[in-house]
């Protein structure tokens, strides 16, 4: 694309991230796989096969369905049947998608699809907030889980991070901060690290796009705890918030060590500095992190040097979102356009093309 530039240069310094002037590399090609005119979608997951599926969140009343899988010819199938993607206000949301935020495909092949079941970004409903596990040999549901007394209605399950060898998986809690750890074999969870300020948005940070600082209702937009991303050898989960720039990264064995007291466990957070105001962000098996920034239009990479560079930059990535790496070397990139929905621009939906998911060769 036209719009894409060249690579940058970058340098680490004094625990921050700094990225420097341009330098000449090979351009990446940006190649539309799915685009829906009308309904905004966040998640994106690739399997194995190269099985696409893609979710919406029930964030206004511009709403189809939940979940689904983006078939060859590229019409949209609701996943896994048309009936759990028909919830009803006044239903208790136990076997039916009530607010899908994600999805995620393990490196076993099974689908992870996530329900904070919070529509309008309002309260939980009912005891509707859940983590479905797919088989995607058979596209039957392998196992529910629920969280009970591990978060209050007022949280939002958001991104989802998978260990296959230990079975357990990490979850964000946007609305309230926390990072929730779940064990996939007994199906009990806990929540952690909720009172930590690597969970909370610096409150002297100022988050401005397009330039203009994002406000709902003439205040400033508040994202707590959003992008998530499990290292290859599954020793380190990074995180962050959306609306500062700082990157945080905790050891698993820590999180996973119950007899840490929270005080013990929050002196075990190390932080990585300001990199980048990013959604989502997601590890290659080469342990390189690749984080969007919304506020440039741009996707960056954090080498495991931890030195960042500016990978390729689009006006089509209106804020990019979710990402996900196909076994042929893709990686797979939402763009949600968060900042142009109504309730960020005094009522006025400023969205100006479709929602896409793009996917780009990974660098060789």
């Amino acid at each position: 694309m036209k719009n894409i530039i060249c690579l940058l240069t970058s340098v680490a310094v004094a625990g921050m991230v700094a990225v420097t002037k341009p330098a000449q590399a090979q351009q990446p090609k940006l190649q539309q796989v799915y685009a829906d005119n009308t309904y905004q979608f966040t998640g994106v997951a690739v399997s194995a096969k190269n099985r696409l599926f893609v979710t919406y969140p029930r964030w206004s009343t511009t709403y189809k369905y939940a979940v689904v899988e983006v078939m060859p010819d590229g019409t949209a199938k609701p996943f896994p049947d048309a009936a759990m993607n028909e919830w009803k206000t006044g239903e208790d949301g136990q076997n039916k998608w009530v607010c899908v935020q994600t999805a995620y495909v393990d490196d076993d092949d099974y689908l992870y699809i996530v329900d904070p079941a919070a529509p309008f970004l309002n309260k939980v409903v009912g005891n509707g907030a859940k983590v479905v596990k797919f088989n995607l040999n058979t596209n039957k549901i392998e196992k529910v889980y629920r969280f009970g007394t591990t978060i209050d209605n007022s949280s939002y399950l958001n991104d989802i991070r998978v260990d296959t060898k230990k079975q357990m998986a990490y979850i964000t809690n946007s609305g309230t901060g926390g990072i929730v750890i779940l064990d996939l074999k007994t199906g009990k969870s806990r929540q952690v690290l909720q009172m930590h300020k690597s969970v909370h948005p610096d409150p002297n940070a100022k988050f401005v796009i397009d330039g203009h600082q994002l406000l709902k209702q003439g205040q400033p937009v508040v994202f707590n705890s959003d992008g998530i991303a499990l290292t290859p050898d599954n020793n380190w989960l990074y995180y962050k918030t959306i609306t500062d720039k700082k990157l945080y990264r905790i050891k698993t064995a820590s999180l996973l060590n119950e007899k840490l007291t929270p005080n013990q466990l929050s002196g075990e957070v190390q932080n990585l500095g300001d990199v980048v105001s990013t959604d989502g962000m997601i590890f290659d098996k080469k342990g390189n992190l690749y984080l969007g920034d919304m506020v440039n239009y741009r996707m960056v990479v954090l080498d495991p040097q931890l030195k960042a560079h500016t990978w390729f930059k689009s006006k089509s990535l209106i804020w990019p979102d979710t990402y996900s790496i196909s076994k042929d070397g893709y990686i797979y990139i939402t763009t949600s356009q968060i900042h142009k929905q109504p309730d960020f621009n005094n009522h006025v939906n400023k969205r100006t093309e479709p929602y896409h998911v793009f996917k780009v060769k990974l660098p060789q």
